[in-house]
């Protein structure tokens, strides 16, 4: 469960991801339970039978992507000959096929698409799809329709051999299904958040978890869930005010009376051993059961569902930062340094040249930081205060007045000016352009005592800029808050979040009212 500007809460469903304050699933359809902190996965059966068999509502948004998706099919087919061969826009350098056989070709590519389209899951309907998964299996299955058509028509000896024309078909194909669907759903959506294609749902539990999930439920009325209430063993006085429809024994009579189709177990962890009591509960319903889990020592950690030897396992911190993603990252810093080296030159040689006309001392200030995995770096700072800055008062904090500063290190400091230098951090290795902040030895040494999770933040390189940074949290803030913004950045990582927070970097300015 995410809350506004991007970073996580205490709140995650270990079989969903909440992201951007709405539930999505994950791939698996598991009930997760724990008892005596060993997570233990279980395959809810009977919810894949019970989403074909009774949820006829999905099965005709199926059935009208499916019919969509040929028609939009065979539209792209033809379209796709018109352009290449008889439109005039490209060259035809040998005689083109018939547009009497290109009609004749549909029977297969319908036969053909339909295939990549079911094994690429593209009709896996459900109300917490996101539009990533949905681009995914379409540009998935669309690719995989046309190696079908160029296998088939070369294994066949078909006359109808186009390597440009299936091209243009695969890109009109992925535009037009992407483009239906989105008006699809807007439609759907809008049916949803006034009373039409409505779920019921429990929530099982009256806490924090329980009161935070049923806010993401109602803040999401497009989703089409409706809570009908709570299911509590132990009502206190402070759940007043929710409506508490009886206990867990109740369940499967509150299922059938209000027709729930979805479950969510939101009990406290210290009262997870009840959770297996829920699912036994329901295990003779087709409904859908989900544990939201109540980690808030684990706040920005994901969750990754994987099988080894045949036994189900849940990633409780995993870092997005290995295999390829590595080198796509290093190779982005690379190119991204030299060119704000080559852009910004003039600019580092013009602070160079102030701070030693301005200013005894060296030009540049080396410190001590700790980057990936914690190992110790010296990283580079144009230099903003005097030299003897913590002779008397040792490692602190600079401060707002802070008197050691220069008066062209204050202007320095309050522009980032003074962090260019660090580019040459990046090229070296020992940073990387976007990141968490580095931090001394010193004061990592306190943090870890009171901060959980403090370590993680070395899972990555440290950054010139951050997550944290470009909202707001630098600075002398709150510590706990840019370590929920650097979790939530370690753990999502993609290159498109890395050029998001570049980008918000230039557009905010390097002037920040918290740099000083």
């Amino acid at each position: 469960m995410f809350q506004a500007r991007g970073f996580p809460s205490c709140v995650c469903v270990l079989t969903v991801d909440l992201h951007d304050g709405y539930i999505v699933p994950s791939r698996n359809i598991l009930s997760v339970v724990a008892t005596n902190w060993q997570l233990v996965a279980t395959t809810n059966l009977a919810s894949w039978m019970g989403r074909r068999m009774l949820k006829n509502k999905s099965q005709i948004l199926c059935l009208w992507f499916l019919c969509c998706d040929l028609i939009l099919t065979v539209a792209a087919w033809l379209v796709s000959h018109y352009l290449r061969f008889e439109s005039g826009w490209f060259e035809v350098a040998k005689t083109p096929p018939t547009f009497d056989l290109c009609w004749k070709n549909i029977p297969l590519v319908l036969m053909l698409g339909l295939l990549a389209y079911h094994v690429t899951g593209q009709y896996m309907i459900h109300r917490f799809r996101r539009l990533r998964e949905e681009f995914v299996s379409i540009f998935m299955g669309t690719t995989l329709m046309g190696l079908f058509v160029v296998a088939a028509t070369f294994g066949l000896h078909n006359p109808y051999e186009s390597r440009g024309a299936i091209l243009l078909f695969i890109l009109l194909t992925i535009f037009l299904i992407l483009l239906f669907r989105r008006l699809s759903w807007m439609g759907v959506h809008w049916l949803r958040q006034h009373g039409y294609n409505q779920t019921q749902t429990l929530i099982v539990g009256t806490g924090r978890v329980a009161r935070k999930t049923a806010l993401s439920l109602r803040h999401t009325r497009w989703l089409g869930f409706k809570n009908v209430g709570f299911i509590e063993d132990h009502p206190s006085h402070w759940a007043s005010d929710l409506d508490i429809l009886g206990s867990v024994q109740d369940l499967p009579r509150f299922v059938a009376k209000y027709q729930v189709s979805h479950v969510f177990i939101c009990l406290p962890m210290s009262r997870y051993h009840e959770a297996r009591r829920v699912f036994d509960t329901l295990s003779q319903t087709l409904v859908d059961v989900r544990l939201v889990a109540d980690v808030p020592a684990l706040a920005g950690v994901t969750f990754a569902t994987t099988y080894f030897d045949g036994m189900p396992m849940i990633g409780l911190r995993e870092s997005p930062h290995f295999g390829i993603n590595m080198v796509v990252k290093r190779a982005m810093d690379i190119v991204l340094s030299l060119i704000a080296i080559v852009i910004l030159s003039p600019l580092m040689a013009l602070v160079a040249v102030l701070i030693k006309i301005t200013s005894p001392g060296p030009i540049l200030y080396r410190q001590e930081r700790c980057g990936l995995n914690g190992k110790a770096f010296k990283m580079l700072k144009f230099r903003s205060m005097r030299v003897d800055a913590e002779q008397k008062t040792g490692a602190v904090w600079a401060a707002r007045n802070d008197d050691r500063k220069t008066k062209l290190g204050a202007f320095l400091r309050k522009t980032s000016l003074d962090e260019l230098p660090q580019l040459f951090n990046v090229l070296l290795g020992d940073m990387s352009i976007v990141g968490p902040r580095p931090e001394r030895p010193v004061f990592i040494s306190k943090f870890v005592k009171t901060i959980p999770n403090y370590h993680a933040r070395h899972a990555v390189k440290a950054g010139i800029t951050g997550w944290a940074q470009v909202n707001g949290w630098r600075g002398n803030t709150s510590l706990r808050k840019r370590i929920q913004y650097d979790l939530y950045y370690i753990t999502h990582w993609t290159p498109w979040l890395d050029i998001r927070i570049l980008w918000l970097t230039i557009w905010h300015g390097f002037v920040n009212r918290n740099a000083y």
